[in-house]
C-alpha cells in the first residue's frame, strides 16, 4: 500500500480503531492517534483489551470518528504492534505536541503508576 494509505487521517483528532477478538467479532474504540511517516500511532493504557487483542491478532482497521467513537470516513486495513525505545518515545512527543491534554495523562501515569501502551499501526499489505 501506499504511504498515503492513512493521509486522510491527516490532523484529525480521532480515529475508531477496530482490534479483533479471537472468534474474529470486531470491538471498535474510538482514540487519540498521530500520522507520521505514512503510519499511525495510538497511546493507551498497556493492560487494556485492545492492547491483548492486538498481541492475539495483529490485523485492525481505523476509520476516522467523532469523540464518541461515531464513524465518519471509511475503514482502512492496517497491521498494529506495540512499540517500545526510540520509536515510542518519538511517537509520544509527537502526540504530547498534538494533544496539549496528554501532558496531564503523563503527568498522572507518573502518579498512579498506571503503565501506557504505544501503538504503531502500518497500512496493511
Amino acid at each position: 500500500m501506499p504511504e498515503s494509505t492513512f493521509a486522510q487521517f491527516g490532523d484529525h483528532k480521532y480515529i475508531s480503531l477496530e482490534t479483533f477478538k479471537r472468534s474474529g467479532q470486531g470491538v471498535k474504540t474510538p482514540v487519540w492517534f498521530v500520522l507520521h511517516g505514512g503510519v499511525l500511532y495510538v497511546y493507551t493504557e498497556a493492560d487494556s483489551w485492545k492492547v491483548k487483542r492486538i498481541r492475539n491478532n495483529p490485523r485492525v482497521r481505523a476509520a476516522l470518528c467523532t469523540m464518541r467513537g461515531q464513524v465518519t470516513g471509511p475503514w482502512v486495513d492496517g497491521t498494529a504492534a506495540i512499540i517500545q525505545g526510540d520509536e515510542r518515545r518519538a511517537a509520544d512527543q509527537l502526540l504530547s505536541r498534538k494533544y496539549i491534554v496528554k501532558r496531564l495523562f503523563n503527568w498522572l501515569t507518573r502518579i498512579t503508576g498506571r503503565e501506557r501502551a504505544m501503538i504503531r499501526i502500518q497500512p496493511a499489505p
